[in-house]
């Protein structure tokens, strides 16, 4: 089993401090700016950064559908931390200044591949699926926190 990462980022029209507290907020902007890949969101304790519990269903190919029941944690200031409490998968945002008014957000997906011709096939093409994912969640977080 071969480890698959993602990762995408952008630039955002803000400050980093409102722009990790739009991403950390679970109850109202999270919901709103995931993409049509996203189904049956629901926090189901907190909703504000860490000690958050958040499920969602993520169909990243039109067969492979992931339920994600996933915990938030905040290791250090600006970064958030979701664990996927069904899988390997471990998805890292972080949230740095880029210049007056602007900031940069990285997000980098981590799991334990499958193993195999599919595993090749997954490490091959996953990455570029949940990049252009995640390229649009991030432009719809840019849209929310630039009104």
């Amino acid at each position: 089993m071969a480890q698959v990462e993602a990762t995408t980022e952008r630039i955002i029209a803000a400050d980093a401090e409102t722009l990790f507290d739009a991403l950390a907020d679970y109850k109202e902007v999270r919901g709103k700016v995931l993409p049509g890949q996203f189904s049956e969101y629901e926090v189901r304790e907190g909703g504000d950064g860490e000690g958050t519990l958040v499920h969602w269903k993520l169909q990243a190919t039109s067969k492979r559908i992931r339920d994600c029941l996933l915990e938030v944690s905040e290791p250090t200031e600006g970064q958030l931390v979701e664990k996927d409490r069904n899988s390997s998968m471990v998805t890292t945002w972080i949230v740095t200044p880029a210049g007056e008014g602007k900031s940069k957000a990285v997000v980098s997906t981590v799991w334990n591949g499958a193993g195999g011709i599919g595993g090749f096939f997954e490490k091959t093409f996953a990455p570029k699926g949940l990049g252009r994912i995640y390229d649009e969640l991030l432009k719809n977080l840019a849209t929310e926190v630039e009104k």
